[in-house]
Order: C-alpha cells, then sequence, then structure tokens
C-alpha cells in the first residue's frame, strides 16, 4: 500500500495550529447571514479566478467574476470557457461536501471515489478536451516543462502505472491508518499525489487543487466555504512550484511540501479570520447570545463599541455615525432591544444601553 513519508516538524505544527485557531473563529463568529453569502461568492470568485490564472487564464479578476454571473466578457474563448468549467467544478465539491460531509464508523471520514476524480476532470476540461480523454485517465507519456525556461522539471509515472498508483493511492487515503493523519496533511498529500501520478493530459493542476478541498470540506474543514487557497498559490507561484519539485528531490519526503501548504492555508484562514473578526460581534457576546442573528452593518458597528466597555451613550453612537439621523440610530437601538441583545439604563441625557444578560 502507498505509504506517504514526511515529518511532523515545528514549522508544520505551528501552521496547524494558526489553522485550527482561526477555523474556530471562523466557525463560531456571529455574523449577519447576507455577509456569509457575500463571503462565500468572494471566495468562489477568488478560487475560480486564481486557480485558472494559475495555469495561464487571462482573464482578470473583474471578467472571471462577470463571466460567472453569465455577462458577456470579450475575451479568448478558451479562457472563459476554463473559467465556466472550474465554477461547475466548485459547485461538483461543494455538493459532494454537503451530501458525504457525513463521517464514516468511529467517526472516520467516509471514502474517496476514483469515479469522483474523473468527473472533476472532466468538468475541469469540458468543450477543452475531446470528450474520448475529458474524465479518461492518460495513454501517453507527459513531461512537465519549466515555464521560463522550457527545460523538463519533472517526469510523471508511466501511462501503464497511472492506474496502479491511483488506486494504491486511494486504498491509502480510504484506509484507517490513513484517516488517523490530520484532515489537513491528508489534503496537502492528495494534492501533490495527483499533480505527481499526473492522471490526465490536462488539467490535472486544477483537479489535484481541487480533490484536496473537498478533502478538506468532508474532513471538517470547509471553514464556512469563506477561504481561497489557490489565490496563495497563484501570488506565491514560483514558491509553490519549488515546493512540489522539492518532494522528488527529497527522494519522497513531503515535509517540506506539507510545510508550504499548512502554511499557504494558514495565512489564508488568519486573512479570513480577521475580516470575519471585523465584521462579527465580539467573542465575550458570543456565549451570551447563543445563537446567529441578522443585524444590518451599522448594528454591528454599534455592537463593537460595547467591546471595550460596558456602555453605550447616544453622544457615543451620534459621533460614530455622524452622517445618520438621531432617529435612525434609535431605531436600530430599538431593533437590537427587541431582539433581546440590548437593553436601556437610565433617562433623558443620562440614558445609556448596555448588553443584555
Amino acid at each position: 500500500m502507498y505509504q506517504p513519508k514526511f515529518t511532523i516538524s515545528n514549522e508544520i505544527l505551528k501552521y496547524i495550529g494558526e489553522i485550527g485557531g482561526a477555523k474556530e473563529v471562523i466557525d463560531y463568529a456571529v455574523m449577519v447571514p447576507a455577509w456569509e453569502a457575500k463571503f462565500k461568492e468572494e471566495a468562489m470568485v477568488r478560487t475560480v479566478h486564481f486557480g485558472t490564472k494559475i495555469e495561464g487564464n487571462e482573464l482578470n479578476f473583474s471578467q472571471t467574476e462577470r463571466v460567472m454571473k453569465g455577462e458577456e466578457v470579450i475575451a479568448r474563448e478558451r479562457d472563459i470557457q476554463e473559467v465556466l468549467n472550474y465554477r461547475n467544478v466548485m459547485e461538483y465539491i461543494d455538493r459532494l461536501g454537503e451530501r458525504f460531509g457525513e463521517k464514516g464508523p468511529g467517526g472516520s471520514a467516509a471514502s474517496y471515489s476514483e469515479g469522483w476524480l474523473q468527473k472533476i476532470h472532466q468538468l475541469t476540461t469540458e468543450k477543452i478536451l475531446e470528450k474520448g480523454r475529458a474524465g479518461e485517465y492518460r495513454t501517453s507519456r507527459v513531461v512537465v516543462k519549466n515555464s521560463a525556461t522550457g527545460e523538463v522539471s519533472f517526469r510523471p509515472p508511466l501511462p501503464v502505472e497511472v492506474e496502479v498508483q491511483l488506486a494504491e493511492f486511494f486504498e491509502w487515503l480510504n484506509s484507517d491508518e490513513g484517516k488517523k493523519l490530520h484532515p489537513v496533511l491528508r489534503a496537502g498529500i492528495t494534492h501533490y499525489e495527483l499533480v505527481r501520478i499526473h492522471p490526465f493530459v490536462d488539467g490535472n493542476g486544477r483537479v489535484a487543487r481541487a480533490f484536496a478541498l473537498l478533502v478538506l470540506f468532508r474532513e471538517g474543514y470547509d471553514v464556512k466555504r469563506f477561504f481561497s487557497i489557490e489565490e496563495y498559490f497563484d501570488k506565491n507561484a514560483p514558491a509553490y512550484y519549488q515546493a512540489l519539485q522539492a518532494v522528488s528531490q527529497a527522494r519522497g519526503d513531503l515535509t517540506f511540501w506539507l510545510e508550504f501548504f499548512t502554511k499557504a492555508l494558514a495565512i489564508e484562514l488568519t486573512k479570513i479570520k480577521d475580516r470575519v473578526r471585523s465584521l462579527s460581534i465580539d467573542f465575550k457576546w458570543r456565549d451570551r447570545l447563543g445563537r446567529q442573528i441578522a443585524l444590518s452593518a451599522r448594528q454591528i458597528k454599534l455592537m463593537e463599541m460595547l467591546t471595550d466597555k460596558d456602555k453605550l451613550f447616544m453622544r457615543e453612537a451620534r459621533e460614530k455615525f455622524a452622517d445618520v439621523s438621531d432617529d435612525t440610530i434609535l431605531r436600530d437601538i430599538k431593533d437590537l432591544m427587541d431582539k433581546g441583545i440590548l437593553k436601556k439604563k437610565g433617562s433623558t441625557k443620562a440614558a445609556y444601553y448596555m448588553m443584555r444578560n
């Protein structure tokens, strides 16, 4: 059976800790539902844009967003099709993550299918590769070249070895032994192995990143679908490819690659955590509220004013929202009172508002 070789280094431990910390903040943040939808939509666009851009797609971010909304964009037909395809891939793994997100016996992750891998490739290359090659394992030799120098940087396994090596890898991924490993490491290993085996004639990078994302989604690290690790890969492309190539240079040792992968996810999730915190009710109120409450942007800011103190005076709210009428501010505060979040103390000019216990 396939057995990954790596060392749990201090770097990996550090980044896994950061990932766990950011995940907890994001998962338990009390946010406006509309903002959650916006975060997911933004993450989807970033994933599709940067996931195709790193492979040479020439659409800019705005064009990608417009294509995904069904708007007309003047660009190379292949670039447009790649964006549409990768959006479909993300929607497919979203569905897989939701449908098969449950755990198997003993709380272990449920099994993965080679059929999913082939379906992801078919969606990735739809209308780009001919039907006989989309979703089908390659039957010819391929090489990976350095785009800058043209030199061969990697020679994937021979075609006759592809099915055997994939079967061995999936056997490990679905094994009890494989499931003992942390989900983030399982995702990183999946990413590398699918790149190394290079099962298809084209689209292997996108397929590998998508399947690694599927592992995260299904094993408790979907993190509300707010993140896009592809953005980090694209913006650090030389380091990304160097980390992948480092495995063969280290005779199959995955440590350096896993350090890079965990770092990428830690940085992305920390960035999302900071955004979420700026739009969330402070943690010291979370346990009191015990539920998600739909608040307006102004109400969120009013709540944030209470994070460092226990009282909110009308004059302070007026200073914060100088361009908003007193009546509008009072309506926001009354709504917070009606929702059981705030209570009023005192009367007239001395009145102030506090969190309801």
